[in-house]
């Protein structure tokens, strides 16, 4: 990593960056000693910050861990991939690519874009645990997450969200964790301009359709809602934390679903 890049992010970056992903790494308990974790890179400024802050905590953490810088080719033009490389080599990270067809398998669905997402992590997976990594670690952000939550409600029917820390269903003994969770969209913009880090757009044929336009607006909604009230981004944030089970209608557990109804079951038969 460029000695220029390793200090913006512990001295112009340190409180916006650095210690909103050493937060998470602690709060959610997200490393183990001597983990071996698989960073994945997408190509865009939110994974290669999460490359950078990898690469930092390897010298730096307090948690010994082993980790390896993963790309997968999904279907990428040569102009992105030869982005991608260039960004690793400024970051001073090796960079292993493996290569798939998803772009091509998924352009005639339906739902292309949660096909897509599904396909490339299960591949992530795979790839990550034939590198004998036991996690992968992804990208996303506070913004990703408060959008997802309105994305799930105004679109699913749903109220859940992306979670710091997932255990794999379909590969035993994999994880994925989440460690830029409490990191503004904002903040890394401003970091990837400011170290010259070149971003890649998708390069898949249909990005413009269905998922990503309900992202930009569900985005564009909360900047409107908080132009208003400054306070709309954690709220969102802080209704997936502070959920109480006797005010809902139902939830779904592993057990089953527990409704309303549930709670007078006793006193009915009672009386």
């Amino acid at each position: 990593m460029s000695e220029d890049i390793f200090n913006k992010l512990n001295r112009e970056y340190a409180r916006t960056l650095a210690k909103p992903f050493y937060k998470a790494v602690e709060e959610y308990r997200l490393f183990n000693d001597n983990d071996s974790i698989c960073v994945c890179i997408s190509g865009g400024k939110d994974s290669m910050l999460l490359s950078a802050l990898f690469r930092e905590y390897e010298r730096h953490g307090k948690t010994p861990i082993s980790v390896k810088y993963l790309t997968m080719d999904a279907g990428f033009s040569e102009n992105s991939l030869r982005i991608i490389n260039q960004n690793a080599e400024i970051l001073g990270i090796d960079l292993i690519t493996f290569k798939t067809d998803v772009f091509k398998l998924v352009e005639n669905e339906k739902n292309p874009c949660f096909l897509c997402s599904k396909m490339r992590r299960g591949l992530l997976y795979k790839k990550a645990k034939e590198l004998g990594c036991s996690k992968i670690a992804l990208g996303h952000h506070f913004d990703d997450v408060i959008e997802s939550i309105l994305m799930g409600m105004l679109y699913g029917g749903q109220a859940q969200t992306m979670l710091p820390r997932v255990k794999a269903q379909n590969f035993e003994g994999m994880e994925l964790i989440r460690p830029m969770y409490f990191i503004r969209e904002k903040c890394v913009s401003e970091w990837a301009d400011s170290c010259n880090i070149e971003k890649i757009g998708c390069d898949c044929a249909l990005k413009d359709r269905e998922d990503g336009s309900k992202r930009a607006f569900v985005k564009q909604l909360i900047a409107n809602l908080s132009e208003e009230n400054p306070q709309v981004e954690m709220n969102i944030f802080r209704s997936v934390q502070n959920v109480r089970l006797d005010r809902i209608m139902s939830y779904k557990d592993e057990s089953g679903v527990h409704s309303f109804l549930d709670r007078f079951k006793d006193y009915d038969e009672k009386n």
